[in-house]
């Protein structure tokens, strides 16, 4: 695979930059991270929220603990109070984090109660309060993953206005989920799909600001769509594609970085990614705590859906182990080549 793309130097303290996979409740733990990094080796790879309280407060090592083999990889946390974001990004740091973001993007009931999240859209001298706490707090890069707007704001004042504050703050990167979050009327769900993608917006912000780290994200399928958006601003960043359908991430390497991706094919990603679960189950866990992540896998091949099936059935069992996972790749066929990955 020969790249479309050229390959701009990155951010130095950014790598993967580039192309990295969302941070998404339920789904991005550290079983799917490990996986992920099992198909690319350059992609950044970001955790699901955690709350300040529950970073302060809560079981560090099962909220924050995560594998070397994740590296690059970013914590994103949920807050509004400066001091305790300082204190939460000091200990993210302190785990080995590459990155701390900030989320300024979920639109939830839960997260507004809390007076973070998207809301924080309204207050952007709050956040670049938030993010001058954590800068001082820590020497890895603090970066925020916003909205363009929320409800009634003009997307064109409201984010320069959050731009404007973080980047004063010291920002090392903005990731811009270029849609509105409607905070009245739509659920998280439809919030992802309903409010319509503005890029333009994005790359003007890019173009206003040279300087500025910028990477988009929303609505991205395929890496066609991804080098697309990369041709106006630095990064991209895929969610629920790379997540429903993980072979598109070992495109991922060859094309966006010039380099061979870790695995030749998902049979071989599987096969490399064993001695992982193998450590997994040793621990006490269920296979199925990492299967969940891998269903989609295959997808596009005869017999995707056994894999799945099988999988869901099968992996569930506490007696569950390699030899299911290896049955249940066994359903799948290996006589197709893999035009997903190609996409």
């Amino acid at each position: 695979m020969t790249p479309s793309t050229p390959f701009p130097a990155e951010p130095a303290a950014l790598p993967g930059w580039r192309f990295s996979v969302a941070p998404m409740m339920d789904w991005t733990d550290r079983h799917c991270r490990a996986f992920h990094r099992a198909l690319s080796a350059r992609a950044r790879l970001y955790t699901e929220m955690v709350t300040t309280g529950a970073v302060i407060h809560g079981d560090r090592e099962r909220l924050l603990g995560f594998s070397p083999v994740e590296h690059p990889v970013a914590v994103q946390l949920g807050g509004s109070n400066p001091a305790d974001l300082a204190q939460a990004a000091r200990i993210a740091a302190e785990f080995g984090y590459d990155e701390i973001n900030l989320n300024v993007g979920c639109p939830s009931d839960r997260v507004q109660e809390g007076r973070f999240g998207a809301c924080l859209m309204r207050e952007p001298a709050l956040v670049g309060d938030c993010v001058a706490a954590m800068k001082a707090a820590v020497r890895v890069p603090v970066t925020v993953k916003c909205r363009i707007g929320v409800d009634d704001q003009d997307p064109e004042a409201a984010l320069d206005a959050l731009a404007e504050a973080v980047v004063a703050a010291g920002v090392d990167g903005l990731v811009v989920h270029a849609r509105k979050a409607w905070l009245q009327g739509l659920s998280p769900k439809e919030n992802r799909d309903i409010p319509p993608l503005d890029y333009a917006r994005a790359a003007r912000l890019k173009a206003a600001r040279p300087s500025l780290p910028l990477a988009v994200n929303g609505g991205l399928k395929t890496l066609a769509e991804v080098e697309a958006r990369l041709a106006e601003v630095d990064g991209a960043m895929v969610g629920r594609a790379a997540y429903m359908e993980p072979a598109l991430l070992l495109g991922v390497d060859p094309l966006l970085f010039g380099v061979p991706a870790p695995a030749a094919d998902p049979f071989a990603a599987v096969a490399a990614f064993e001695p992982y679960i193998a450590g997994v189950l040793e621990s006490g866990e269920r296979l199925h705590a990492v299967t969940r992540h891998m269903l989609g896998l295959f997808n596009g091949r005869p017999g995707a859906r056994a894999f799945r099936r099988h999988l869901s059935t099968h992996g569930m069992r506490p007696e569950a182990g390699l030899d299911t996972l290896r049955a249940a790749v066994n359903l799948v066929s290996r006589d197709r080549g893999d035009a997903r990955v190609a996409a």
